[in-house]
């Protein structure tokens, strides 16, 4: 193996180890929020609410996060920065006295992880060109790691503690990985791009503002939307319908995780050998099916297979997307994958406050809407993405 190899190889496994870390407490959302829902006796569309504002607010890291990389040499130390952002700003939210206060505190605080991906993913999509999709799909593996640790520690912690001090306790990783990642920042590549300057941010405009541009700014959101809205309501859904408590809603959540972690470098490594647009079509029908069957679901094993599948085939395309949207961008990867991630936690996250008023009638609905919106995505696909 040559230096360089071994240099990409080391630099993706710290990178993969700093996205759990970064990931973990924002993971706890998932499983927190019932338990908020219990403490302050909100709905199931407040807690979709609760769920929208905070990915919104995080999603406005994104750009500016991609933009800032592509213009400092030092990329390792805004990594470093982005450890300490998201642990003090989940410990200042664990002290929210009410809804909107929480709502606030966890958009601000999400800011820091959100600011991750698109320099991370921006570096190994720079360093790695030949194999993009598949080391952003370890990238991605890692971090869903954390959505499937995460939500089951928490569901523990939370039959010992309230959900403020298992919060607390929820950011830890990124307290040690912020004291490990002293020494690896200064080994973070610099940009091998001059600074962007308004005429390439021009240049990236005229791209996506095209009509094809606009067409994948859609499907990167419609996508997001279907699989926020699962993640957003499932845990309600087993708790409110099938009667689990939080620990056993927290071992269905991080299987349901898990099997999307799995899949996700596998489906990177098949949409660079075939193609992405038919890996995309069929992983959001594959998700689209499952809803529905979660939808119908009359039995509690009929619906955690449906949930599991469902959630398995909208990560398992994840990579296959944000490789997708870096190819058509063709330029700056760093603030094209920013423009990514904010489509998909941004626009992407009002998916979850459309499920939450769906499932304020009936929590079955959430999930047929899920399936409506996954089918939409696999629809415009075909005339969307490039073969």
């Amino acid at each position: 193996m040559s230096a360089t190899a071994a240099g990409h190889r080391g630099l993706l496994v710290w990178f993969s180890l700093g996205h759990m870390a970064n990931d973990w407490a924002p993971s706890t959302l998932w499983i927190v929020a019932p338990a908020v829902a219990v403490a302050m006796d909100l709905s199931p569309a407040e807690v979709g609410l609760l769920i929208t504002i905070a990915h919104v607010g995080a999603a406005l890291g994104y750009l500016p996060a991609g933009v800032l990389a592509d213009r400092v040499a030092n990329r390792g130390r805004l990594l470093f920065g982005t450890f300490w952002w998201v642990a003090i700003g989940y410990l200042a939210a664990s002290f929210a006295p009410g809804f909107w206060t929480l709502a606030l505190m966890l958009a601000i605080a999400g800011i820091g992880d959100a600011a991750w991906h698109p320099i991370a993913t921006g570096v190994l999509a720079q360093s790695m060109p030949g194999r993009r999709a598949h080391a952003l799909g370890i990238h991605a593996m890692t971090g869903t790691f954390a959505e499937v640790l995460a939500p089951l520690g928490i569901g523990f912690l939370l039959a010992w503690f309230d959900w403020r001090v298992a919060l607390q306790i929820s950011t830890i990783p990124a307290i040690v990985m912020g004291i490990a990642f002293f020494r690896i920042a200064g080994a973070v590549p610099p940009s091998p791009q001059h600074a962007i300057s308004l005429a390439d941010l021009r240049a990236l405009w005229g791209i996506w503002r095209a009509p094809r541009g606009l067409g994948v700014i859609g499907l990167v959101s419609v996508y997001n939307m279907s699989l926020l809205a699962v993640l957003a309501m499932a845990p309600l859904f087993l708790r409110q319908v099938h009667g689990l408590s939080l620990a056993e809603t927290g071992v269905v959540f991080s299987a349901m995780v898990l099997a999307g972690a799995i899949f996700q470098p596998l489906v990177g490594r098949l949409s660079d050998a075939i193609g992405r647009k038919p890996v995309f079509i069929a992983g959001a029908a594959a998700g689209a099916l499952a809803c529905l069957a979660a939808a119908w679901s009359a039995t509690l094993a009929v619906a955690v297979l449906a949930l599991i599948a469902a959630v398995a085939a909208f990560y398992g395309i994840r990579s296959s997307v944000l490789a997708s949207v870096v190819e058509f961008g063709e330029q700056r990867e760093a603030t094209t994958l920013g423009l990514a991630f904010m489509l998909l936690d941004g626009v992407g996250a009002l998916g979850a406050a459309l499920a939450g008023a769906a499932g304020s009638l009936d929590l079955h609905y959430a999930f047929l809407l899920a399936a409506g919106l996954a089918a939409v995505a696999a629809i415009a696909a075909v005339p969307i993405m490039r073969t």
